[in-house]
């Protein structure tokens, strides 16, 4: 379990800075990575607490982490 959670948030980062890095948000490479390991965080729990997601848990951290990249707002967006 403990493995399962440290790669979640080494996928979420990844994810966080090659979405700023290739232009897909312009945030800023700290605020993307706080993003997508937050949401990862959650979706990780949620599947460990409702037993919902994918069965991959690194497929779960990258979607979790674009998903929350989509949906979190932040005051540089147009």
């Amino acid at each position: 379990m403990f493995p399962v959670l440290i790669g979640t948030v080494v996928i979420a980062g990844i994810v966080g800075y090659v979405s700023e890095r290739s232009g897909f948000t312009r945030n800023g490479y700290l605020p993307s990575i706080v993003i997508c390991v937050g949401g990862a965080f959650l979706f990780y729990f949620v599947t460990i607490m409702f037993g919902i997601g994918f069965r991959s848990p690194g497929l779960n951290a990258i979607i979790a982490s674009i998903g929350a990249l989509i949906i979190v707002p932040t005051h540089f967006r147009r």
